[in-house]
């Protein structure tokens, strides 16, 4: 059951152990890295970032992956890592804006995680991504808007495919946190009682 919080809930003050590792999906500006570092930091789990561990393995940056070696080289190089980090214990995984739009990449994920989308509507999205030079889709600045709206049509009925949904929103990181942790708290006391568990953070 996908659990789309718009609200702000006394789940939030829950813990659970995660049984699973914690995919966190979405378009760029969305905020996967900033809140899945204080979610991951919560939970008392290792914080990893798919994009940051794909460099890290070809040794150079993502936008150089992509000008030397071409898109499809990137996307199998990002599937095995991402696969490589999913056999880990449960962690929080913050992935890049399309690994979930991977077919091979998302049933990964579907097998072996729990996924989260970080749901933002296209003016918060334009606003955080148009403070950032560094994104290889996003280099003109004159387009920003439209390229993300191009990428919400194309993205979003995928993403609406992860096990929970929560809305993002300008507000303070850890309040989104506190939402993402509402949301997977009723998400695994449904599929995974056995995790769930009544502990004050």
């Amino acid at each position: 059951m996908k659990e789309d919080s718009n609200h702000r809930s006394s789940n939030a003050s829950l813990s659970f152990r995660p049984p699973k590792t914690i995919v966190l999906v979405g378009l760029m500006g969305a905020g996967k890295t900033s809140i899945g570092r204080r979610l991951a930091k919560r939970l008392e789990v290792p914080f990893f970032d798919s994009d940051m561990e794909v460099e890290s393995a070809a040794g150079c940056h993502i936008k150089e992956i992509l000008d030397l070696f071409g898109e499809n080289a990137f996307l199998n190089g990002e599937y095995r890592v991402i696969n490589r980090l999913l056999e880990q214990e449960p962690h929080v995984l913050a992935t890049g804006g399309g690994s979930f739009m991977n077919p091979d990449t998302r049933e990964q994920i579907k097998n072996k995680a729990i996924s989260v989308w970080l749901k933002a509507d296209l003016d918060t999205l334009v606003a955080r991504v148009s403070r950032r030079t560094d994104r290889p889709l996003l280099e003109d600045a004159t387009r920003h808007r439209t390229t993300l709206e191009e990428l919400i049509t194309q993205r979003y009925p995928i993403y609406g495919e992860a096990n929970v949904i929560v809305q993002t929103f300008d507000e303070p990181t850890n309040t989104t946190v506190d939402r993402v942790i509402a949301a997977l708290a009723e998400y695994i006391r449904d599929h995974y009682p056995a995790q769930y568990v009544l502990k004050a953070f």
